[in-house]
């Protein structure tokens, strides 16, 4: 029977409460541009690179623009988005997160952080995760964006697991078709209305066990 040997989490939205500034920022940068960026708008972000994102965000307000601009407006929105993950602490961990990395750790499963974010290191070490990591694969080590699946297949490479031994945990559709793509069992965190592609969807860690990880993993 196949088993559990790691587990791969996404960052903002799955273990920290990152998204809420993710959208923040986006919606003023929208804003000075003219146009108007709602919640909805930014479900489409999740998940999806920076210059991706913006790429979206520009496609929203109908603007093409030249790519030297670009550069600037993602900088800016990181920027400020920085400003803001600058004074995250503990109390922005979501509920269960660190309980399910705690226990996770018990169990000897191995963990992996599997983001896009390039700013990774800054929130882990802010809201003091970062010992509960063997391998941190972030946006400053991959080429591609989700729905491709190389952020988790460098985490399994890091950690010397096989994909079909890897539990991915996400909270967005890209992130869902990558685990997918990388022969992952995967878990979603949030709606099953919009995670409805995950193998098994759960409102937050909360809601989960190694032991119920187990036997849904199990059923595969």
């Amino acid at each position: 029977m196949t088993e559990i040997k790691a587990c791969l989490f996404d960052l903002d939205g799955v273990l920290v409460d990152t998204a809420k500034y993710h959208y923040i920022a986006w919606k003023e940068l929208a804003e000075s541009l003219g146009f108007p960026f709602t919640e909805r708008d930014n479900e489409r972000l999740k998940g999806v690179s920076r210059v991706a994102s913006l790429n979206i965000l520009l496609e929203i307000g109908g603007l093409t623009l030249p790519e030297e601009e670009k550069t600037q407006l993602a900088d800016r929105k990181n920027n400020r988005y920085v400003e803001y993950i600058a004074k995250m602490d503990s109390s922005e961990i979501l509920p269960g997160a660190l309980e399910f990395l705690k226990e996770c750790r018990e169990q000897g499963i191995k963990v992996a952080l599997g983001s896009a974010s390039k700013n990774a290191m800054t929130i882990l070490n802010n809201t003091g995760l970062t010992p509960y990591f063997d391998a941190i694969i972030d946006g400053t080590h991959t080429s591609a964006a989700k729905p491709d699946p190389e952020v988790f297949l460098l985490g399994a490479q890091a950690l010397e697991v096989l994909p079909e031994h890897c539990v991915v945990f996400e909270d967005a559709e890209a992130g869902i078709e990558a685990a997918t793509r990388a022969g992952m069992f995967s878990v979603g965190i949030g709606s099953p209305e919009t995670l409805n592609a995950a193998n098994i969807v759960v409102p937050s860690l909360q809601q989960l066990s190694v032991s119920s990880l187990r036997e849904s993993f199990a059923t595969i």
